[in-house]
């Protein structure tokens, strides 16, 4: 399993439906600072996640 679809999944289990935009905020974080090696990463975790394959979905607890 790659880092991203590790975090992906991560995010999933926490957040359910919601992980996709917790992913794109810290997209947005990164990108504000300049990181274009994060940004890079954070694209990949938010392109699994609205693929359907960040594992766990459901509402977060």
């Amino acid at each position: 399993m790659s880092e991203a679809a590790r975090i992906a999944a991560q995010l999933s289990a926490q957040y359910g439906e919601d992980a996709a935009v917790i992913a794109t905020l810290k997209a947005a974080e990164v990108a504000a600072q300049g990181d274009t090696e994060a940004l890079a990463h954070w694209d990949e975790v938010i392109a699994i996640l609205e693929s359907g394959n960040g594992a766990p979905t459901g509402p977060a607890n």
